[in-house]
């Protein structure tokens, strides 16, 4: 056998055979980081879900307490003419 021979059966012999191996073992690394990507997606689907629902009722408790300041504002001004309506009686009478 020549060399170039000799070198092409060391390669086939020993270096290919770690090479198929190596690759097998990244494989089996890239589904490990697929599956964990994948849970980690899972995960921040349900903390974006709660935050979405916490949103939601954060703005509903928003729309709540606007709406009774704009009730207590038109009550103010209610009970302000009211008091005036009343003033002007007085002043009458």
């Amino acid at each position: 056998m020549g060399f170039i021979e000799e070198g092409r059966q060391l390669i086939q012999d020993f270096v290919t055979p770690e090479i198929r191996a190596i690759e097998v073992r990244i494989d089996a690394v890239e589904k490990k980081i697929d599956a964990l990507e994948a849970g980690i997606d899972k995960r921040f689907e349900t903390v974006e879900r709660r935050f979405d629902a916490t949103d939601a009722k954060i703005e509903r408790g928003l729309d709540q307490v606007t709406d009774s300041l704009r009730r207590m504002e038109i009550q103010s001004q209610i009970l302000e003419r009211l008091a005036r309506l009343e003033s002007k009686l007085q002043h009458v009478a």
